[in-house]
């Protein structure tokens, strides 16, 4: 007996929901399927725990430095810390006028993005960074997964799987020394 009431319930929402759907000359867009929500903190989780490689022995480069260029990736370090996301970014903008082509600087700007959910510029700058960098090691892998991590934030589910490719092409082992 208390299907009934839910039976009518059930039947007019399919009856309205059908009525809506009738077509008066134009056509609807089927939505696109919702992008699940994921904190940017843990995307760039997905990031760092993607540029380790399964062999420590891997040849990761690691260039000198301009001292003060050091000092605002440190400043960068110590404002992500402190989840000031804005300052971390501004930092690093700073870096990069020093050391516009540094695919080092150019990754934590892209990463620096990924935190402020904004996941266009952070797929811009890690390409970009890819562009100029080494193809392979960690740092490589680090680009290729902030690219996928921000098509996935956009829902580019399909790109992100070819991203995702792209990281285990980076992974040379490391040599064997007897």
């Amino acid at each position: 007996m208390k299907m009934k009431p839910f039976r009518k319930f059930a039947t007019l929402a399919v009856v309205l929901a059908m009525s809506a759907c009738t077509t008066s000359g134009t056509s609807t867009v089927p939505a696109s399927p919702a992008v699940p929500k994921v904190a940017p903190e843990l995307r760039l989780a997905n990031v760092v725990a993607a540029s380790k490689g399964a062999d420590d022995r891997e040849l990761a480069v690691q260039p000198l430095r301009d001292p003060q260029v050091q000092d605002l990736r440190d400043d960068a370090a110590a404002a992500i810390a402190a989840r000031d996301y804005p300052a971390a970014a501004e930092a690093l903008n700073q870096a990069l006028l020093i050391a516009p082509d540094d695919p080092a600087i150019l990754q934590e700007r892209a990463e620096a993005a990924l935190l402020q959910s904004e996941y266009e510029r952070a797929e811009t700058l890690a390409k970009r960074a890819f562009d100029l960098g080494s193809k392979v090691g960690p740092l490589c892998r680090r680009h290729w997964a902030t690219i996928e991590q921000a098509r996935l934030a956009r829902g580019l589910q399909q790109d992100a799987v070819s991203a995702h490719t792209q990281i285990e092409a980076c992974t040379v082992a490391g040599l064997n020394r007897m």
